[in-house]
């Protein structure tokens, strides 16, 4: 580990353009889980603290031009990204400190993907998007009118953003949330706060944000981030983390009929059908390892032939023995810590209950002992799985794969459908043209045909089922944080 950080984390949250420490000036700890060790302190905000920031934002909606000055936006958008590239390096520093995310994945989904995209593209669309559309003439009742539909920003949006790909999701959030002129108050994890602490300090220094446009604010009390679902001057949630916390968010909003964003968990199915080339497909199903198996759209499930059950296991167990882990800073690791003991506890007992339910442990199962400081937890596989089992339906958040037999294509997708969750998963065949006709068949918000990649910011992104409401990204996320207003015009 480096013993000399390349980043400085911000303490302040930042208020109504201002960076500033929690009113009760306390502050809670920043843990690295690789390490165990106390990075530094951040400000912990309480309910008095939100409130302040919901009221700036509400106000700055209300009297500044912000949701209807389209060249304003696009300029700040430009600062933040111009900002946010100098800072780059001290950035991916931060993240794998903060995060424990592994170096290799920061090139990738935790920074350089969704920073050359995910401001660019909502900001791009502030020009491409049709704000007004003619509705051409009519005479509804005898009347002549011209109509027309306007599309305006809905207001003040509260981001309540998770910490196991915290700067992507944040931005990808931030990006649409402003470009469509809307105000927004950024909640981020307790667990990583410096990488949005750090967006507040770049807005405020470095842009032309209007006050109380963006705010950030920290707490270690999630009851804090709640006020932003009871506040009735807050019109819409965009969260994205656990499916009982969406639920929760749902239930509280719905006395000020809060417009929600919810992107869930997910218990993906990898489809491998009897045609598919294990030899290349099966090693590569050890990616459930990537970042600790810490991603919602993992493929956590891979379904297989069972008369070829006993090869895939043998193929999967090999790459699963073999990925590389440990300290996140080294470029070849894979796979780094969980994000906190909390979270390591958790996979750890998900694996006693499989074991428990009858599953046959093939690879790791524990602690690794050579690694007796950070969160860490080997690299998982389970066969003789039943999809009725706990850690083939639940959501287990960590390195942990279930491979389970299938008997052709019909009981593939009925298994793969066989699920609360409906965010993601994948088919393999030798023929792209059946392997796309399967993936018509699941019921997924993504899905992947051959390897096929669907991730960008122009690519709506979210669930079915128990994996959420509405779409992240694309054009489908850009219109879920505008209102409609249908206009009668004179002729």
């Amino acid at each position: 580990m480096s013993e000399t950080p390349l980043f400085i984390g911000e303490t302040r949250m930042m208020i109504d353009g201002q960076l500033v420490d929690a009113s009760s000036g306390k502050q809670f700890d920043n843990i690295n889980p690789a390490t165990e060790e106390v990075l530094g302190h951040v400000a912990d905000a309480d309910t008095a603290d939100m409130q302040r920031a919901i009221a700036a934002a509400r106000r700055a909606f209300d009297e500044t031009d912000w949701s209807t000055n389209r060249e304003l936006r696009k300029r700040c958008l430009q600062q933040l990204q111009d900002a946010l590239v100098e800072e780059q390096e001290q950035l991916r520093e931060e993240l794998i400190a903060e995060v424990g995310a592994p170096r290799l994945l920061t090139y990738m989904a935790q920074l350089d993907g969704p920073l050359a995209e995910g401001l660019l593209w909502p900001m791009e669309m502030i020009d491409r998007f049709e704000w007004d559309r003619d509705m051409g003439e009519a005479s509804p009742f005898g009347m002549a009118s011209r109509r027309a539909i306007w599309k305006e920003a809905i207001g003040v949006v509260g981001c309540i953003v998770p910490w196991n790909y915290p700067f992507e999701v944040t931005i990808n959030k931030i990006g649409q949330v402003l470009a469509t002129g809307n105000t927004t108050i950024l909640k981020p994890a307790p667990d990583t706060p410096w990488n949005a602490t750090r967006l507040g300090r770049l807005v405020a220094e470095k842009t032309d944000i209007p006050a109380g446009v963006f705010n950030v604010v920290t707490s270690l009390d999630h009851l804090v981030g709640e006020e932003l679902t009871l506040s009735p001057m807050v019109d819409l949630i965009s969260f994205t983390g656990s499916t009982a916390v969406g639920k929760r968010i749902m239930e509280k909003g719905a006395a000020t009929l809060k417009r929600v964003f919810l992107e869930l968990g997910g218990k993906s199915a990898a489809i491998v059908l009897d045609d598919a080339d294990f030899a290349a497909v099966l090693p590569a199903t050890a990616a459930v390892c990537m970042h600790g198996g810490q991603g919602c759209a993992m493929q956590t499930r891979v379904l297989v032939p069972r008369e070829r059950l006993e090869e895939a296991v043998d193929l999967a167990a090999v790459a699963m023995a073999g990925v590389p882990y440990g300290d996140p800073q080294s470029a070849e690791v894979f796979m780094g810590p969980l994000i906190s003991a909390k979270q390591q506890q958790r996979v750890l007992s998900y694996i006693e209950t499989g074991q428990a339910e009858g599953a046959k442990l093939v690879v790791g199962g524990g602690r690794p002992a050579h690694l007796p400081k950070g969160y860490y937890v080997e690299p998982t596989l389970f066969t003789n799985v039943d999809n009725s089992m706990r850690i083939a339906q639940e959501e287990i958040f960590g390195p942990v794969l279930c491979i389970i037999a299938h008997d052709g294509e019909d009981d593939a997708v009925r298994i793969a459908n066989e699920s609360s969750y409906g965010l993601s998963g994948g088919v393999f065949s030798a023929s792209n043209e059946r392997a796309t006709a399967v993936a018509r068949r699941i019921r997924t918000g993504s899905i992947s045909v051959n390897n096929g990649l669907w991730y960008g910011a122009d690519m709506p992104y979210g669930g079915y089922k128990d994996s959420g409401i509405g779409r992240q990204n694309g054009i489908e996320g850009f219109e879920q944080y505008l209102e409609t207003k249908s206009v009668g015009l004179p002729l």
